[in-house]
């Protein structure tokens, strides 16, 4: 499976972020039931457990097997279904703030992801992966073939890289180093 390099640096909530963007022929609510009914979330990237009301889920990654974190904890720090979605978590790889937005025109729901990045130095790392777990997700969606573990270590990480690098220079005093 080709990779392609979708995201772009852009802003969330005053803070720089890695933005990413999908579209679907589909109604607004389903896409958002992709993104957020553990049912649906499980085929593509994984499940939670918990209450939502109580503003916390306990997340957990299948999409990586083995490689996979423990279960996490991610706070919900906005929701509006269908339209908007923003959870934070903080594990052994840092703080992770996740912007999901949908809006929906003339049969197409464009879901827009965003990661902030406190860290340019993450841009590199976060950038590919989520092009790969958003390819599962359009993947799932449609009933195509889902980019496996081995695509993703083949043709998304290091492939798409120097992209991500490119990002991160586009940031003030934040370049590559030399």
């Amino acid at each position: 499976m080709a990779a392609q390099a979708t995201g772009r640096l852009g802003e969330r909530d005053g803070q720089r972020a890695v933005v990413f963007e999908r579209t679907f022929r589909a109604p607004i609510e389903d896409v958002w039931a992709a993104i957020t009914e553990p049912e649906r979330l499980a085929r593509w990237i994984g499940t939670w457990t918990g209450d939502p009301a109580e503003g916390a889920v306990s997340f957990t990654n299948t999409a990586e097997g083995d490689d996979a974190p423990a279960a996490e904890r991610y706070e919900i720090r906005a929701c509006d279904p269908p339209r908007r979605l923003v959870i934070h978590a903080v594990n052994d790889y840092g703080a992770w703030t996740l912007h999901a937005d949908l809006s929906h025109e003339n049969g197409v729901t464009t879901f827009t992801f965003a990661q902030v990045v406190a860290d340019a130095g993450m841009i590199e790392d976060v950038g590919p992966g989520w092009d790969w777990y958003l390819d599962r997700l359009v993947a799932a969606e449609s009933g195509a073939p889902l980019p496996g573990l081995e695509d993703f270590h083949r043709n998304y990480d290091p492939g798409l890289r120097d992209h991500y690098r490119a990002v991160r220079a586009q940031l003030p005093n934040e370049g590559m180093p030399t």
